[in-house]
């Protein structure tokens, strides 16, 4: 069976890709978490909206994957595990 070399650009192109921002999320000046993400499969692309107000069940676990967020910022939102 014959190996493919695997060439340490194509290691760093294929991370990006992976570690790539799946949208953006910004914080209302009330709290609120507003996210916003983009899905891209060929020629088709999707976009949704996600909003955690404070006391969301989900608010907390959000903001931690943003790694904080402060009102009136906007930050990439990076892919979950």
């Amino acid at each position: 069976m014959r190996r493919r070399a695997v060439l340490p650009g194509m290691l760093l192109a294929g991370a990006a890709r992976a570690q790539a921002p799946i949208g953006t999320a910004r914080m209302e000046q009330d709290g609120t978490i507003v996210v916003d993400l983009v899905a891209r499969e060929g020629a088709a692309v999707g976009h949704g909206r996600l909003v955690y107000p404070p006391g969301h069940p989900d608010h907390g676990m959000i903001l931690r994957h943003l790694g904080g967020l402060r009102p009136g910022e906007v930050k990439p939102v990076p892919p979950f595990p």
